[in-house]
């Protein structure tokens, strides 16, 4: 059979054709990590969300070298957390669960795109080579408030990253002119490798500095004590910085404070001591009555 030259070029590019369509479905769906949610992914009771290691405090976490989990709670109508940061050059995998409706996590510009359903866990993994800023939205109608249900992603350069928490508070907020003032903060290094930090602590015109090494995974607890007599009455704001970090407060200085107090409980054990004794007057009563009716 004679088939014209023009046929046997528009044949080869229909089959061509076909070639590249197939090797683009099969890129997108393996290249790039595209899978279905089914029943093989974990599950989780919603009621149970709130109280899970993973779920009850989201975070990202560094699992190995340049490998991050993400723990995503999706719930009406926000992310948590709101905004993610991770290193470029890494892999992230992505856990997304809810507690109430059905929500979706979509990271505009990537292919991570997933359902979320209650009682259950999304995975998902990506890779980011390089910095950027990625929008993340709801495409799953979950309420009134749907339309402002969206958080950030950031993409960073390896040197700006870094995975550290401070959390600090005053032992107390009213303290005796004659005691001490103590301030706890604690700092974690979520990060495998160790990290060098510096602890700044400011109360009114006190102040300290220490630096600490902390390994990777780890937590560090510090208290910082200043004599209320050395602040003298009245309010006084704290400070606690950590590198790029800062968490403050204000504590107030009483004079007095222990014997308003005592006061107070003096006034409250009187209190009882008089209920007490109405009580037994009135039993006392009762049967002094009784006796009478018995007569």
């Amino acid at each position: 059979m004679n088939i014209h030259s023009y046929e046997k070029l528009w044949l080869g590019a229909a089959m061509l054709l076909i070639v590249v369509f197939i090797a683009t479905i099969t890129y997108g769906a393996v290249g790039l990590g595209v899978a279905m949610i089914d029943d093989a992914e974990e599950t989780i009771s919603p009621g149970d969300v709130f109280d899970d290691d993973r779920f009850g405090e989201p975070r990202v976490e560094q699992v190995g070298e340049d490998e991050y989990e993400v723990y995503v709670r999706a719930q009406t109508f926000t992310y948590n957390p709101n905004e993610i940061v991770v290193p470029e050059n890494s892999e992230v995998t992505f856990y997304v669960t809810s507690p109430d409706v059905i929500h979706s996590f979509s990271v505009v510009g990537t292919n991570i795109n997933t359902m979320v359903i209650p009682g259950e866990i999304s995975t998902m993994t990506v890779e980011f080579d390089d910095p950027g800023e990625y929008g993340i939205v709801c495409n799953e109608y979950c309420g009134s408030g749907h339309h402002d249900m969206e958080g950030k992603l950031y993409v960073v350069s390896e040197d700006e990253f870094d995975l550290t928490e401070l959390e600090a508070d005053a032992a107390a907020d009213e303290v005796d002119l004659e005691d001490d003032v103590e301030i706890e903060a604690t700092v974690e290094n979520r990060q495998l490798e160790a990290i060098d930090a510096t602890i700044e602590f400011e109360l009114g015109e006190e102040s300290q500095t220490e630096t600490v090494t902390i390994d990777g995974q780890e937590t560090i607890e510090r208290t910082f004590t200043v004599p209320a007599a050395d602040l003298g009455e009245g309010d006084h704001d704290w400070t606690v910085t950590v590198d790029d970090y800062e968490e403050s407060g204000t504590v107030s200085v009483v004079d007095g404070l222990e014997d308003d107090e005592d006061e107070e409980s003096d006034d409250q054990d009187a209190d009882d001591g008089d209920d007490t004794e109405t009580d037994d007057d009135e039993a006392t009563d009762d049967a002094d009555t009784d006796g009478g009716d018995d007569e």
